[in-house]
């Protein structure tokens, strides 16, 4: 039976108060267990599982992926078996959904973790102690909750929006719970074998694993006289490499430039090709055409040229030129210019996401603002004045811990907040008729702005931006969850409740990792900002937010004519690859974005990437038709794959990272 919607000309002519009557008839499912206690307990533990990978993720691509589908599928495949087994009775469709609300606000929690206070920390050189981060976390991701409820009349109640990712996980469980169970299993055990298989993969290529394993547990190194245990290269060239060495074979390079100082390497990272699925081939191959240029052209040209050099560091070691010096002598301005521009000219050809906020409301809409006593769903909505009380003193709270902790003055803290009030609105607008959010545009915006006032701060532009980073995601994520609520019958005040539990569930699992993963201690027990940016984390997007503050701070006085030139011509043409992608309807296959972060990202993940995304885009070719044993697993099937790939490969990775800081 297909869920229950209004149409059209409902959604057009019917007052808010009518559409709240209709969903209380028809949808309102008011006895349905929802917000329980396993389903909480359920949402907690999973959140947290998702943040710690999408930490992991990020740090690698600077890309945060969605991990409401995820959820639904694992929560429904545990209870479902359990239930088969007897233990205990099955989820009911509003319990998984309210896991899936508390799962996915906790998998975006880790946004600011890998963008703005990262940035902050390698601008500054300063480690932000962790209960300041998780207290600033904490205090804007909540503001948004409080922030997005008073938009949740307009934009689900009285408008109807869309909300296409939130629809499809409302779908999805529909059809999970009234039918299709057998598909919702089979994609369990996709994404549990394909997770398994990652796991196993990562774990004979992991140091940490390995040592434990045979040094520790088997003892090999004693009866075997072994100094280093045995593992899988990561880098898949090292064999040839340790032959060429051997045996003085052929070293490739560009323009005489090693082609391993360029970073153009194989790797084996399993979670890369499950990245480069869920980003599909479009967006891989601009992120490749980036790297592939900067990498194999413009590089090799500017080192030859000597606009890249080795560098001395100030203890007097020579830094020889690498993939990581490459970016942040040169590729980096153009990189950045590419993405700015190229988010800012894409928001700009979205004018419904702005008309359509400054629109004059419907003949429906003014009378229901007429309307006296019609809030028919006052016991179970979230209480307007709850929103009134909190948001400003949350926002005094909010500019309290930028000043104290971060050094934002006073005033630019408060003035920011109207500005992220406003932008909150343009991107909850997005999120409900594309399901993108355009938070690293947004934020751009506010870091232009804050610079109009305070060029010399680096924490006034990035603290700001990163606050209407997290706010604007928070409020919008929240809203895309609702939705499905909203078309099963849920109670949005347990919604509420649910996503602030995943904030904190992705808070609490997400800041102690930070520091495991990103800010290893050294052998005398000091952490350095030094180890933020690794061959192994590149961190993309605080590199991003770090070249824009560096461009606010210094200006484009320090760069090389030839980095400005780039600039120029970046700028340049990523005006036109948007402007051609919306002339065209999306048809137009180049991402300035994209092409963008393939510079910023470290080539071999690239690449990793792009075979991902061409082998399910191959395999959707050849297995087009729907209810063919191809096409339900290549296709119907690739998400739950690219989870799996994804969570397998990047649990083992923490859990090697975390064997090596506390044993090694």
């Amino acid at each position: 039976m297909p869920l229950q919607q209004l149409s059209d000309e409902q959604t057009r002519n019917w007052t808010r108060a009518q559409k709240d009557k209709w969903w209380l008839d028809n949808i309102y499912r008011g006895d349905m267990p929802q917000l329980t206690i396993r389903s909480a307990l359920t949402g907690f533990l999973l959140g947290g599982i998702l943040a710690a990978t999408n930490l992991y993720i990020g740090g690698k691509t600077g890309i945060t992926t969605g991990v409401g589908l995820t959820s639904v599928i694992l929560a429904f495949a545990l209870y479902r078996g359990l239930a088969k087994s007897g233990l205990c009775q099955d989820f009911t469709i509003l319990e998984n959904n309210c896991t899936q609300s508390i799962a996915t606000a906790a998998g975006y929690m880790t946004s600011p973790l890998i963008s703005a206070l990262a940035a902050y920390m390698i601008v500054t050189g300063t480690i932000i102690p962790w209960w300041h981060m998780l207290a600033w976390m904490l205090v804007v991701a909540v503001l948004g909750v409080f922030l997005a409820f008073p938009l949740k009349r307009r934009f689900i109640n009285e408008e109807q929006l869309p909300f296409p990712e939130g629809r499809a996980s409302g779908v999805v469980l529909d059809a999970l719970y009234h039918g299709h169970a057998e598909q919702g299993m089979f994609k369990a055990r996709l994404l549990g074998w394909t997770a398994v298989g990652a796991a196993f993969i990562n774990f004979i290529s992991g140091d940490g694993w390995m040592r434990l394993t045979q040094f520790t547990v088997l003892r090999m190194n004693r009866w075997l006289g072994l100094k280093e245990p045995w593992s899988l290269p990561e880098r898949l060239d090292t064999y040839y490499y340790n032959l060429a060495a051997r045996y003085h074979l052929w070293t490739p390079s560009i323009l005489g430039t090693d082609i391993r100082q360029l970073g153009l390497r194989l790797t084996l990272d399993l979670s890369m090709v499950g990245v480069g699925g869920l980003m599909g081939i479009r967006v891989a191959t601009s992120c490749l055409l980036g790297t592939f240029l900067n990498y194999a052209v413009l590089a090799p040209l500017m080192i030859r040229h000597g606009d890249i050099v080795q560098r001395i560091a100030a203890d007097g070691k020579v830094i020889a030129i690498s993939r990581a010096e490459i970016v942040n002598q040169w590729a980096l301005w153009w990189a950045v210019v590419m993405m700015v521009v190229g988010s800012l000219v894409g928001l700009l050809g979205k004018p419904e996401l702005f008309t359509s906020l400054l629109r004059k409301k419907s003949p429906a809409a003014t009378a229901a603002g007429k309307e006296k006593n019609t809030d028919v769903l006052k016991h179970i909505e979230l209480p307007l004045w709850m929103s009134a009380v909190a948001v400003p003193v949350l926002a005094v709270l909010g500019a309290t811990v930028s000043h104290e902790f971060f050094g934002v003055p006073w005033f630019l803290a408060f003035i920011s907040f109207p500005l992220i009030f406003v932008l909150t609105i343009i991107c909850t607008n997005s999120m409900a008729l594309t399901s993108w959010t355009p938070t690293g545009s947004l934020a751009k915006i506010t870091q232009f702005t804050m610079a109009a006032f305070d060029r010399t701060n680096p924490a006034s532009n990035l603290i700001p931006g990163g606050m209407t980073s997290e706010i604007s995601a928070n409020a919008a994520n929240l809203l895309s969850d609702i939705k499905p609520g909203y078309m099963l019958g849920a109670k949005p005040r347990q919604q509420a409740i649910g996503h602030v539990i995943g904030i904190f569930s992705g808070a609490l699992a997400a800041v102690p990792l930070f520091y495991l993963l990103f800010l290893p201690p050294a052998r005398d027990g000091t952490r350095s900002t030094a180890t933020l940016v690794s061959d192994q984390f590149a961190m993309p997007a605080a590199v991003q937010w770090k070249g824009v503050a560096d461009l606010i701070t210094h200006g484009l006085h320090s760069l090389p004519t030839s980095a400005i030139i780039s600039m120029v011509a970046a700028a340049v043409c990523a005006a036109a690859f948007e402007i051609a992608r919306i002339v065209t309807k999306g048809r137009f296959p180049l991402s300035a974005v994209s092409i963008g972060l393939g510079v910023v990202l470290p080539p071999e993940y690239v690449f990793t990437m792009w075979l991902g995304a061409l082998i399910f885009w191959w395999m959707g070719r050849k297995h087009p038709a729907p209810g063919t044993r191809g096409h339900g697993f290549w296709v119907e099937g690739c998400e739950p794959i690219c989870a799996g790939l994804i969570s397998g490969w990047a649990l083992t990775g923490i859990g090697n990272s975390v064997i090596n800081v506390l044993f090694y």
